[in-house]
């Protein structure tokens, strides 16, 4: 376990970093953000996180319906997350030439992320829920190891042709699934290709991956373009 011991960090950044049972004491944070997988998170004693959850379900009703059983939620789900991208995409055209590309504090531009939700849709929705066996798509953005990011990126309006269609999918397999379907064990394909923590888990699972992945992202999305428009970066 390696140890800080009087260290200044101030200013240091974390990126894809596990920090699992994490202790800090007599620590100094101030202006910090956190942004990640969080779980019994204790701040000066007070397990934090059913607050920050529940602010985050009241600024976004949508999570009641991400996290829920009933396929008439899961539709009204889909349907709310793929009206926030379209606002979000009107908004992105009105903006200066070029800001669907421009990335902020080192993250992923609009385009990129939507790239990346192209390759969730492929190895959670079509791979672990349809259990399908097809390549990835090209454009697709996923773990550096897993795709690569190209140095000529495709357009706005190129990703979205593809999103309309990946979208169409999920739209038409929504339509016809029952509760029983939901709960069976996803017909994930048994080979070694990604993702490999996907085996027995249940198709609620793995669609919910691909909900909660189109949130987080919008979400991220959304702030990074605050933060463009406001040249506050």
């Amino acid at each position: 376990m390696r140890r800080f011991h009087d260290e200044d960090l101030a200013g240091a950044e974390f990126r894809e970093c596990d920090l699992s049972r994490v202790r800090m004491v007599g620590v100094v944070m101030q202006d910090a953000e956190i942004d990640g997988l969080i779980t019994n998170l204790v701040v000066n004693g007070v397990e934090v996180m059913p607050y920050v959850e529940a602010e985050l379900d009241r600024r976004h009703p949508v999570r009641l319906l991400i996290r829920s059983d009933r396929p008439d939620d899961l539709r009204a789900a889909w349907r709310q997350l793929r009206d926030d991208w379209a606002t979000t995409t009107e908004r992105v055209r009105s903006m200066p030439d070029n800001s669907e590309h421009q990335g902020v504090d080192g993250e992923w531009s609009m385009v990129e992320t939507l790239r990346h939700l192209v390759f969730v849709h492929d190895c959670w929705f079509r791979r672990c829920v349809l259990g399908l066996t097809e390549p990835f798509t090209a454009m697709g953005l996923g773990p550096p190891h897993i795709t690569d990011l190209a140095d000529e990126q495709p357009s706005l309006d190129e990703v979205l042709a593809v999103r309309v269609r990946q979208a169409s999918e999920v739209e038409a397999w929504l339509a016809e699934v029952t509760p029983d379907q939901l709960a069976a064990t996803a017909p994930v394909p048994d080979d070694d290709r990604w993702p490999p923590y996907a085996k027995g888990r249940t198709v609620r699972q793995c669609l919910g991956t691909v909900l909660n992945e189109e949130w987080a992202h919008h979400r991220f999305c959304r702030r990074d373009l605050d933060k463009l428009g406001s040249g506050g970066y």
